[in-house]
């Protein structure tokens, strides 16, 4: 499919648009380097800002690389924003039981493959989400994401921070939710425990426990 000029109205929405198609129509495929700012500007007919601005949304979706130097990249071909628009119609309980599905497993590997480095950051993430308190979403979803990180899995990695946007916007919900129980510390803590410890059932188990909790609320708000 050639690029069609962009119009006057909502340029970078428009060229956003016209490159996801691209991608999805496979003209460059994973590995290729797209075409300059200065090329797209001219087949778009738009000025080399608006076509920065609407590649840096897709670096951030996900679907360019950019490389200092080199240029940009295709990622990937599949659009994660369609994903995330379908688990728009998911239910807390549906994010929090497949939470439990990849932090359990997270959890695991941790407590295997975690190193000094990673346990810092776990202490730094739990100090600070005992100084905001234990309705703190941001630092709640800090600390989980440490978690996944300890396991030195880049897949995993990249999978849960994809999904860590629903995540957080589940949070902010259920936490401002005064039926949804607080944040429990305490279970946080031995999850970190059982890492630092290297004993991969325990850290499953706090993984789950941690959890527990706001799903069982869940589940008797929504069947009472």
């Amino acid at each position: 499919m050639a690029l069609r000029a962009a119009g006057r109205q909502s340029l970078v929405d428009t060229v956003v648009d016209q490159l996801r198609a691209q991608l999805a129509e496979g003209e460059w495929a994973v590995g290729d380097r797209i075409p300059t700012e200065h090329e797209l500007a001219g087949q778009l007919g738009v000025g080399r800002n608006t076509v920065r601005e609407a590649v840096r949304v897709l670096v951030h979706a996900g679907l360019l690389e950019s490389r200092q130097g080199n240029g940009t990249f295709v990622r990937s071909a599949a659009d994660p924003a369609a994903v995330l628009r379908g688990m728009r119609h998911a239910n807390v309980l549906d994010v929090l039981e497949l939470r439990v599905a990849l932090e359990a497993e997270a959890a695991r590997l941790a407590a295997v493959r975690r190193d000094e480095a990673d346990l810092r950051t776990l202490r730094r993430v739990l100090a600070d989400l005992h100084e905001q308190g234990d309705r703190a979403a941001d630092a709640d979803l800090a600390f989980h994401l440490g978690v996944v990180e300890a396991t030195h899995n880049a897949a995993f990695t990249e999978i849960y921070r994809f999904f860590s946007a629903q995540v957080h916007e589940t949070l902010v919900t259920s936490l401002g939710d005064q039926e949804m129980p607080p944040i429990d510390l305490a279970a946080h803590g031995a999850l970190i425990d059982a890492i630092e410890a290297g004993d991969p059932a325990a850290a499953e188990r706090a993984a789950r426990a941690v959890l527990q909790v706001p799903i069982d609320v869940v589940t008797a708000l929504i069947t009472r």
